[in-house]
């Protein structure tokens, strides 16, 4: 399930077996904020450091424009957005995508409790700029 090769692959590993805890415990059907609290709880126990509904700002062309709120900041490097969905769409996907970009994270784990399985799908930015490239 882990890929070695990936970033961050350790820790995606982790949020996405806390997300499977929760899920196995829940099952489908609930709104989303329910499956956020319950992770939120299950990160706690796992010592997994996060920020829950982490609001960033978003500029265009250097000027504020609004914030933005992801569902967790997991270890001020990885971006968790849940949903509570039949399926997914490309709207999700593109939102996931868009946090990367916004925050210039370079890992993210989209995770959808809706189905009768958990769904989780790791996104990455390719447009991250590194703070050493700077």
């Amino acid at each position: 399930m882990i890929k070695e090769e990936c970033k961050y692959s350790e820790l995606t590993g982790c949020i996405i077996r806390c997300a499977m805890t929760v899920h196995s415990a829940l099952g489908n059907g609930f709104p989303e904020i329910i499956y956020q609290r319950a992770l939120a709880i299950e990160f706690e126990e796992s010592d997994i450091r996060f920020q829950q509904e982490f609001e960033m700002p978003v500029y265009f062309k250097q000027r504020f424009i609004g914030n933005r709120r992801v569902d967790f900041l997991v270890e001020e490097v990885i971006s968790v957005e849940l949903k509570a969905k039949k399926n997914l769409e490309d709207a999700h996907y593109a939102q996931g995508i868009n946090y990367l970009e916004a925050y210039n994270l370079e890992v993210g784990l989209l995770i959808n409790f809706g189905e009768s399985s958990l769904v989780f799908k790791r996104l990455t930015n390719k447009k991250f700029k590194s703070a050493q490239a700077s």
